[in-house]
């Protein structure tokens, strides 16, 4: 069974609402192409349609992103989230086509990603507004840590165009910008908790929402506490869901944060 897969079969029996696949935090930077689909293939056998698979097919370059979206739609993909062109980054105007080339042309819904620290760009205001009217794209992910922005996009939300959170620290502020839930590093580790969170507050209790929130920051903040995914890996570690495999560049914590990890998950109460 694939890391994957085993996080997929606890993801579901945990409430989650969907499931995504070759994210930022499953390393999918280091993967092949063959490790992806294969990826891809095991975790929508696992999940037997029981909540959506979401695939990251993002790329630098829009022909390979939408090469990706395509064989992953044809995997059995429910979804595809999108990331911006890092590093070649483009103009305004081909920041627009390098989204828009993808949702013409697959059949399945799209999310954006906007999330600037890691890209070296995002997606405009402007852009966000043109993308949100295309019939293939449904949302955003919202990592970019500016609750204004988020603001600003604000408007935009509808039915048919929904934002997620991409900055645990920040989900309960970005739904009372109007976010429907989250796309998770923390979920990962707590998915239950984090599922109630954001139930909590589509539900209307806000205070109970708030107060999860606010009691997972110190876990929050030793998962982030160096470069994503590194944590999040040691964290499944040491609670015995994986093994502590990193691909170079990404290598073990230092020692000091593997400490202060530690203290977290004990305060969270997932280690004795």
């Amino acid at each position: 069974m694939t890391r994957s897969s085993a996080l997929s079969i606890s993801s579901l029996q945990n409430g989650t609402d969907a499931i995504l696949t070759l994210g930022t935090t499953g390393e999918s930077a280091t993967m092949t192409d063959d490790e992806d689909n294969s990826v891809v293939a095991a975790v929508v056998k696992q999940v037997a349609g029981r909540v959506p698979v979401i695939a990251g097919s993002g790329s630098n370059s829009t022909q390979t992103m939408l090469t990706k979206s395509l064989t992953y739609q044809g995997l059995g993909a429910d979804g595809l989230l999108l990331i911006t062109p890092y590093y070649n980054k483009s103009n305004e105007e081909g920041i627009y086509q390098h989204f828009k080339t993808v949702a013409d042309a697959v059949d399945i819904p799209c999310i954006l990603y906007n999330i600037p620290g890691r890209c070296g760009c995002g997606i405009s205001e402007r852009n966000v507004e043109r993308l949100a009217a295309h019939p293939n794209i449904m949302g955003i992910k919202e990592a970019s840590g500016n609750v204004a922005y988020a603001a600003k996009i604000a408007h935009l939300l509808s039915d048919g165009f929904r934002m997620y959170s991409g900055e645990d620290a920040l989900t309960v502020p970005l739904m009372s910008l109007g976010a429907s839930g989250t796309i998770s590093v923390w979920a990962d580790v707590q998915p239950q908790l984090v599922h109630d969170m954001c139930r909590a507050y589509l539900d209307g209790d806000v205070a109970r929402a708030r107060d999860i929130q606010i009691a997972g920051q110190p876990l929050i903040n030793a998962l982030f506490s160096e470069v994503n995914p590194i944590p999040v890996k040691e964290a499944l570690a040491q609670t015995g869901m994986i093994e502590a495999n990193y691909r170079m560049p990404l290598c073990p914590m230092a020692d000091d944060t593997r400490a202060a990890l530690t203290d977290a998950l004990k305060g969270a109460g997932l280690l004795d």
